[in-house]
């Protein structure tokens, strides 16, 4: 078993060279991925964690250590393909979406693992609430109970929405089916209507993660002065279709607009998640993850992450690019604390 042999390998490294292996370079939600890759036989995600600690030990100053696992990951993926078997997840088969659905739904099996989301624990806690009842939904209906599977999103643009659904696909080994609303909204009723079933009948059909994403463009709130009483109907068929699903798949709703949506729909979905914009030390998580393969030693983490105050995740992790590109066309790989704050003062020059 590549994980068992790849241990192995790691604490024998640990041993033979223990002043530069540090003694903590993964997180609690690393290591539990890793262990439940390794229980799963999914060597992709096993290598994918390995990596992601890897940098981590290499922007925790464990440079040798961070280059030595990269070659550790390199060898055991050669040692297993050549004498072991493919022993990656069963995914559920991804059949493209044909027909009519071509238009409404987008499908892919994402990568993404929830460690490599920077999120508040009460967040992070609450969606590894939503992959435990997943995993475990073949003993929960034992006992008459069904997992949590139908979530509303709600937050600002660029705090996590879209990333979780990713997250909650590749954690699962499921595809991530897209609903692309301005196909699904026509301006007749019974076309609408005609659409959302064709994309319910797909729910209950091939077991996923569905996102409905600017979500109130479906669930305006029925008493809106915009309202002319054909989003209204449309609602209502939606709240119908919702209730009465009883699939497997995950259902998500995101929204940028909370307020806009109707009453009705909270009660329709077995949990509300809140994102928001990222707190100092969120914002530090996301800094660092995205320079991590640079030098950032000069850098000054809280003074860097006040200049980042306001601004979202997405936004945090487009100036810390843009820092990055500079740093390397200038020749270096360091990247300077000045060349940060001006990336995130051209970033917050956007909203104004």
């Amino acid at each position: 078993m590549v994980g068992i042999a790849f241990a192995a390998t790691i604490c024998h490294t640990a041993a033979t060279d223990a002043p530069e292996a540090p003694t903590s370079v993964a997180t609690a939600d690393q290591v539990k991925a890793l262990i439940r890759s390794h229980a799963d036989g999914d060597d992709t995600r096993f290598y994918a964690v390995a990596i992601q600690v890897a940098a981590q030990a290499a922007r925790s100053g464990h440079g040798k250590f961070s280059q030595e696992l990269r070659e550790l990951v390199d060898q055991v993926k050669a040692r297993s393909k050549a004498f072991e078997p493919s022993r990656g997840p069963k995914p559920v088969p991804l059949a493209q979406p044909r027909g009519e659905l071509a238009g409404l739904l987008t499908a892919c099996y994402p990568k993404t693992l929830l460690a490599d989301m920077a999120l508040p624990d009460l967040l992070r806690s609450r969606l590894e609430r939503v992959l435990l009842e997943q995993r475990e939904r073949g003993r929960l209906r034992e006992h008459g109970f069904s997992p949590i599977r139908k979530l509303l999103l709600v937050g600002p643009p660029g705090t996590g929405k879209t990333m979780t659904a990713s997250a909650l696909a590749g954690e699962l080994g499921l595809p991530l089916f897209s609903i692309q609303l301005d196909g699904l909204i026509t301006k007749y009723m019974g076309e609408t209507a005609a659409k959302l079933r064709l994309v319910f009948d797909a729910i209950q059909s091939t077991r996923g993660v569905y996102l409905f994403d600017e979500f109130d463009a479906l669930g305006v709130e029925r008493s809106s002065t915009n309202d002319v009483g054909e989003i209204r109907r449309v609602l209502n068929s939606f709240l119908q279709f919702l209730e009465q699903d009883d699939s497997d798949s995950i259902v998500l709703g995101a929204t940028n607009h909370v307020g806009l949506l109707d009453r009705a729909l909270f009660r329709r979905f077995d949990a509300v998640l809140e994102y928001s914009l990222p707190s100092e030390e969120v914002a530090t998580h996301v800094m660092r993850g995205r320079l991590a393969l640079l030098d950032t030693s000069n850098i000054e983490w809280p003074v860097a992450a006040k200049a980042a105050d306001g601004l979202s995740h997405a936004e945090i992790a487009m100036a810390c690019e843009q820092a990055a590109k500079n740093a390397i066309l200038d020749n270096t790989t360091v990247v300077r604390a000045a060349g940060l704050v001006t990336a995130f003062k051209e970033r917050h020059g956007t909203h104004a």
